[in-house]
């Protein structure tokens, strides 16, 4: 992220300072599907002062940069999607719809929630988060329960990024479809978990020891539970930086706080037909 979000983060982590922060409901209990000890009142705060902020023009040169302001202003959307918004169903080929300026609902995306997602197949495809060079972007509202995914097609046409399109899709037909169904059952059943860990699995996290250092060491079927983070099992969403690159055997799951420095990563591999658990950094 460039030094305006950045700016922004730290205005919200003096806010925090002073007034506190309670990611509780009324009840005292943490909102469902949390994904752990992830604030809730932050991304609201963050959100409403990006809105209030005009966008510099620095930030269309990274989707990331765009899509933060994109999904915190009503008024950047009104201007950054194409109206009519055409809307495609990917096993429904006789069948389309188109949104309207008037009926156009502001998109929060993953701002509300306090976290975000992201699917990868390896570091190199990681490496395009911060490549300037890409045009195309894809977000995708991947809902576990329902098995569909809303994709949200973004292009950059003279240097400004443009909502284009909304194509639907069921789970099944998506380049992620075999890690997807595994994910939905892995975050849901902890005995799956258990069943899905590698003989031995990587662990990199935070000494505790050392405020600045890190431990490294193997997590077995035995020391799992002592270690295994909390990740959502009912709503994701997922970020195609340019061409879609394909399947693949191994995928790296990031999971990412907004204003915090909340941050999972799991690599998965697929062998046998089987997706196994075999590195975790926290």
């Amino acid at each position: 992220m460039n030094k305006y979000l950045i700016a922004i983060f730290a205005s919200v982590a003096l806010m925090f300072s002073c007034t506190g922060n309670n990611a509780k409901g009324n009840d005292g209990a943490a909102p469902a599907d949390s994904a752990g000890a992830v604030d809730t009142l932050a991304p609201d705060t963050m959100e409403q002062l990006i809105a209030e902020t005009p966008m510099p023009k620095a930030a269309d040169e990274l989707f990331d940069d765009f899509i933060f302001n994109f999904a915190a202003s009503k008024a950047l959307q009104m201007k950054r999607v194409r109206f009519p918004l055409p809307v495609t169903f990917e096993q429904r080929p006789g069948r389309a719809d188109s949104i309207s300026r008037a009926a156009w609902k502001t998109e929060h995306f993953f701002m509300r929630q306090g976290y975000y997602t992201l699917l990868f197949d390896n570091r190199r495809q990681m490496s395009r988060v911060k490549d300037t060079t890409v045009n195309q972007a894809v977000v995708e509202k991947i809902n576990l329960r329902g098995k569909t995914i809303k994709q949200y097609l973004f292009s950059r046409v003279n240097g400004q990024w443009m909502l284009n399109r909304i194509n639907i899709e069921p789970i099944s037909v998506n380049e992620n479809a075999s890690f997807l169904h595994f994910y939905k059952r892995f975050a849901a059943d902890s005995a799956f978990q258990v069943r899905s860990l590698a003989e031995t699995v990587k662990f990199v996290g935070p000494d505790p020891d050392d405020d600045f250092g890190q431990m490294e060491g193997i997590l077995t079927p035995e020391t799992w539970s002592a270690f295994a983070p909390e990740i959502p099992s009912k709503l994701l969403y997922n970020i195609v930086y340019g061409e879609p690159s394909g399947g693949g055997n191994q995928k790296i799951f990031l999971l990412r706080g907004i204003a915090n420095g909340l941050e999972v990563e799991m690599t998965f591999v697929r062998s046998g037909g089987s997706w196994k658990l075999v590195k975790l950094v926290t």
